[in-house]
């Protein structure tokens, strides 16, 4: 099964096959932003593993998925080898930081009063979704850069591995959908607005990754710097949102093993599957 979506994967062309992979991670935020039309609330320590899994799994594909290959199809040898990557992953972070500077947002276990950003007096609803959707904007583009280095040839880079990045944030992908709407519903938001709400901040992913595989199509030679900017933008997302998020309670253990299976998730899905 898995060897016939490869192939097909690979008969669409990178940009096909990115827009696929990322509407299949936008389709698991919605699935898991439904389950607001069976349950109201959830337990803290549940929430608070799901929170740390994305964590996981966002830490273990920017190694595997994004700065592995980037090192790899780097010319030169020493550290001559590794500036492409260096340079690339510092300005991904620097790109989530300018982000998160300039656009209201609230992270998702923060009260209203500590939103980041401008001063607005947007709703809750909205920082919220901003803010995960700032978190996605690097995992669409880490899997179309993926792809489009597939499809280029380029050593380390395989539309396996692509496949398993995207099942990957596909699957930290369902308890973020579900991140944004349970808190909505929570506070006497309706059903339906919370899914929409929850659903939505994953809109940008098919965008990001059409626009990432694009990019490396066209200008080749900044493909390394492309996959380690992925990197670097999807690092600092899990040091500055997702981890802070999975501390403010009792159930830091449990947030932490979350962790540990998200990145053993991830790590198996791309050396199995890249």
């Amino acid at each position: 099964m898995m060897d016939w979506i490869i192939d097909l994967m690979t008969e669409m062309g990178p940009v096909k096959a990115a827009l696929i992979a990322t509407l299949f991670t936008w389709f698991l935020t919605a699935a898991g932003a439904s389950l607001v039309f069976f349950f109201k609330d959830m337990h803290r320590k549940w929430f608070d593993g799901m929170l740390g899994f994305t964590g996981g799994v966002m830490v273990a594909a920017s190694f595997w998925s994004l700065l592995s290959p980037a090192i790899e199809m780097s010319g030169g040898e020493g550290f001559e080898r590794v500036i492409p990557a260096a340079i690339g992953f510092g300005l991904g972070a620097l790109f989530i930081f300018f982000l998160d500077r300039l656009t209201p947002h609230l992270h998702i276990n923060f009260a209203k009063e500590e939103a980041e950003g401008p001063k607005t007096d947007w709703h809750r609803s909205t920082l919220l979704v901003l803010a995960i959707t700032l978190h996605n904007i690097p995992e669409g583009l880490a899997v179309g850069v993926l792809f489009g280095a597939a499809a280029l040839g380029m050593d380390g880079a395989t539309v396996g591995a692509a496949v398993a990045l995207a099942i990957g944030i596909g699957i930290q992908n369902f308890p973020e959908g579900l991140a944004v709407s349970m808190p909505l519903r929570r506070q006497g938001v309706s059903r339906g607005r919370s899914w929409w709400f929850g659903q939505l901040s994953a809109v940008v992913e098919p965008v990001a990754g059409v626009v990432g595989a694009l990019l490396v199509m066209q200008i080749q030679p900044i493909l390394p710097y492309a996959l380690a900017f992925a990197a670097g933008a999807m690092i600092f997302v899990v040091v500055e949102e997702v981890i802070p998020e999975t501390q403010r309670d009792r159930y830091t253990d449990f947030a932490t093993l979350g962790f540990i299976g998200g990145f053993m998730v991830m790590m198996a899905l791309d050396v199995g599957l890249g």
